[in-house]
């Protein structure tokens, strides 16, 4: 792990060291400001949620968003959270939210692990090693998945990876990963393609970090599941009525290479939170001309 602070400067500049593997998209000239997404219930009939940085940091709900959410919901808006999450299954993320006071239910909550387990049914049937967390239910997925600990035979046993949950993992156990890697070259498949989340205390290395690292040291290119990549956005419009056109869309999110880029290369319209996630404290306008990549609306709050 990295023996710097990890911070939105540094976050920001590992984004745009991978734009090659990211998608591409054509953007505003420049962003309106609004105040909250109850500007915006005219505009769409639809919006995708990203969940940390836009209802909740770590295991916090963001005040007012379980309101604004429901608001939204009683005029007859869909509300489905789009989230990189993919340690939980479905059951408990929904639970959680529940718990946060959101009213969401397993149609309306589309997770990468989603888009990782169909993913993994498309390989070659494999045993893979897997970054998890203990409660990731690895028995839930369509192929056997042994979590990978300290121990090298392990790693070289295994037909591939998969960077679930990046919570535990270790310096030694990347290394191990790397090494193996190197001298058997086996796939990569990413459950959350994050590089960091929100958390209470600031912000958290997740499995894109390491995936990207993994990339670099091996030249293995791995598969993404989740923002910014296709799949996930596909899986959103399939469960959005056809009656409904992209434009009337908008993806919501607090960063601008997985949220805005991700729902901007699908079609969709954007809007950036600024107030809780990624970018809380900063100056977004600096990241957003840097990058070029620019959000059809900002917002302070969900």
């Amino acid at each position: 792990m990295p023996d710097f602070k990890i911070d939105t400067d540094w976050a920001f500049a590992q984004y745009e060291r991978v734009r090659d593997v990211l998608p591409s998209a054509e953007f505003p000239a420049t962003s309106e400001l609004i105040n909250h997404l109850g500007d915006l219930a005219d505009r769409f009939d639809v919006f995708l949620l990203d969940a940390f940085g836009v209802l909740n940091v770590g295991e916090t709900p963001i005040a007012g968003a379980p309101e604004r959410i429901a608001a939204l919901q009683a005029m007859g808006k869909l509300a489905i959270v789009m989230t990189n999450g993919a340690s939980l299954p479905a059951k408990t993320s929904l639970a959680k939210y529940k718990r946060f006071g959101f009213d969401f239910t397993a149609q309306t909550v589309i997770a990468s692990r989603e888009i990782l387990s169909a993913s993994i049914a498309a390989q070659p049937k494999i045993t893979w090693g897997v970054m998890s967390l203990k409660p990731s239910r690895l028995d839930q997925f369509p192929a056997p998945l042994l979590d990978l600990g300290d121990d090298q035979t392990l790693y070289d046993k295994v037909g591939g990876f998969i960077l679930l949950g990046s919570a535990d993992w270790t310096d030694t156990r990347q290394n191990m990963m790397v090494e193996s890697l190197l001298k058997n070259p086996r796939p990569i498949l990413v459950g959350n393609p994050d590089i960091v989340a929100p958390r209470e205390d600031g912000l958290s290395l997740e499995p894109g970090w390491f995936a990207h690292e993994t990339a670099r040291a091996t030249g293995i290119a791995p598969i993404f599941s989740g923002k910014p990549f296709d799949a996930i956005f596909a899986e959103a419009r399939r469960r959005i009525p056809d009656t409904i056109p992209n434009h009337r869309i908008a993806m919501v999110g607090d960063t601008l290479h997985t949220d805005i880029l991700g729902g901007k290369a699908a079609g969709f319209g954007t809007v950036l939170i600024v107030d809780h996630g990624l970018f809380a404290g900063k100056d977004v306008d600096s990241y957003i001309q840097a990058s070029g990549i620019v959000p059809d609306f900002i917002a302070p709050t969900t």
